[in-house]
């Protein structure tokens, strides 16, 4: 396809002089703040709000990234009304290893890619890899072990990536292809977010560069066939996908959109659902509350109608993603000067909109701190004191075009969990996480699954 507007392509950093008047905390002489940013960024990011005001700079991986605080700056980066901010720029170093996938787009040439994607997410393809996940989900979490501990995240990483083997390359969930996959998507992650950017022999960026290569290598091989099948995995609706005027892409675009698709489901979905169940071995009395409306489900499989049918469910995952998102920074780089509430922000200046401290704000929740999953609720809705209080999906035109996938595989999970079972906390309490670049548990979660009576 053609595209409209081409992404800008490179736009020099602002020099020490041009970000002299913005305020910044105590820098690491080697470091900057990127330890900081990695023990404790929800804390860091707290005292540098209290100490340095709306507006501040940090420094992280070598680079100045000048902070902003609140829902109307969120608000303003996101829907970027004066076309000010870059996505592709801001993801750099996503770009270096999946480039060309839809969240490394800007402008008329995002919007242009996004329509022909939206296909692959309306609610007949939805609704078909439901009935796909749905037995999976079932099927797999009864094989996992009862009455003994084990690490959550890295059972439900593997259980994620075999499903989506299956529901999203349309292959059998017991294929070999999911262990070679998740090795080659583990390399490509870690090669964006390491702080060497070369690929020089026996680097991060090295390895994942040469696991892009294999990737690239086998989606290729699927297309033809899939484009002329009538399979209703997400990838062969995606080699078939058109937008309203008839256009598709080229195999060189639906390779790159896959590709970073299955790396993006695969990631924030293990965290997701992790983030979910820790929520709910934390809570037990809103594990029990989900659990009544699982089980006033029914016996039957589970299938779309039932997705309306669990309020409780919701909000409950709403509360889980607010205090836990899979992602705590959204960054974008400015293509012109601006100004933002007095402080004057250079043009190529990296912005952050720190969406994990505006969801764990006083200024839009009530004790915000506190596991309250009823503040979603009806007559509570503190959600929508602000239009972006709430925003793990992000926002404006790159609001993650899986939001509704998402709470459909959550739900679909939670169904075949809990019916089952009931999740019990074990190992080290508080759970300690790391939230860059991904949340995920340290320790990797230990639960204990003990069985739930069965009518």
């Amino acid at each position: 396809m053609t595209s409209h507007v081409r992404n800008p392509t490179k736009l020099a950093d602002p020099s020490e002089r041009e970000l002299s008047h913005i305020p910044f905390p105590r820098q690491h002489p080697l470091f900057g703040n990127t330890l900081d940013m990695l023990r404790e960024p929800l804390v860091f990011n707290r005292h540098c709000l209290k100490t340095l005001g709306e507006v501040y700079r940090l420094r992280i991986m070598g680079q100045w990234r000048v902070a902003l605080t609140d829902a109307d700056a969120v608000e303003y980066v996101l829907t970027d009304p004066d076309r000010l901010f870059s996505n592709a720029l801001g993801w750099n170093t996503v770009a270096e290893v999946f480039p060309n996938g839809l969240m490394v787009r800007d402008f008329d040439d995002h919007r242009a890619h996004r329509r022909i994607m939206q296909a692959a997410f309306r609610k007949p393809a939805l609704d078909s890899y439901l009935s796909l996940m749905a037995p999976m989900f079932e099927e797999l979490v009864r094989s996992w072990p009862t009455g003994n501990p084990f690490a959550f995240y890295p059972a439900i990483k593997d259980l994620s990536l075999r499903i989506g083997v299956n529901s999203f390359m349309g292959l059998p969930v017991d294929s070999n292809e999911a262990a070679r996959l998740n090795r080659a998507l583990t390399d490509e992650i870690t090669a964006v977010f390491t702080p060497i950017r070369k690929p020089l022999p026996f680097t991060a960026l090295r390895r994942g560069l040469k696991a892009r290569s294999r990737l690239v290598e086998r989606f290729g091989q699927l297309i033809e066939e899939r484009r002329n099948g009538e399979g209703q995995d997400f990838f062969s609706r995606m080699c078939r996908s058109r937008d309203e005027d008839g256009n598709g892409w080229s195999d060189d675009e639906i390779v790159d959109h896959f590709n970073f698709l299955m790396m993006a489901a695969h990631d924030t979905t293990a965290s997701s659902l992790t983030t979910m169940v820790w929520a709910l071995s934390e809570n037990p009395d809103w594990q029990e509350r989900v659990a009544s409306e699982v089980q006033d489900l029914g016996d039957r499989p589970f299938a779309p109608e039932m997705l309306d049918a669990m309020p409780v469910t919701a909000c409950v995952f709403k509360e889980a993603l607010r205090i836990m998102p899979p992602v705590q920074v959204i960054p974008r780089k400015a293509l012109r000067a601006f100004e933002w509430k007095g402080t004057k922000i250079p043009a190529g200046a990296l912005v952050s909109a720190q969406v994990a401290l505006v969801m764990r704000s006083d200024r839009y929740f009530t004790d915000p701190d506190e596991f309250d999953p009823d503040r979603f609720s009806e007559n509570r809705a503190e959600d929508r004191s602000h239009r972006f209080a709430w925003m793990p999906f992000s926002g404006g035109a790159h609001k993650c075009i899986g939001m509704h996938f998402a709470e459909m595989q959550i739900k679909a999970f939670i169904h075949a969990l809990l019916r089952r079972y009931r999740v019990v906390a074990s190992g080290d309490r508080p759970v300690s996480w790391q939230r860059l670049p991904i949340s995920k548990p340290r320790g990797g979660l230990p639960i204990l699954l003990e069985p739930r009576p069965q009518n």
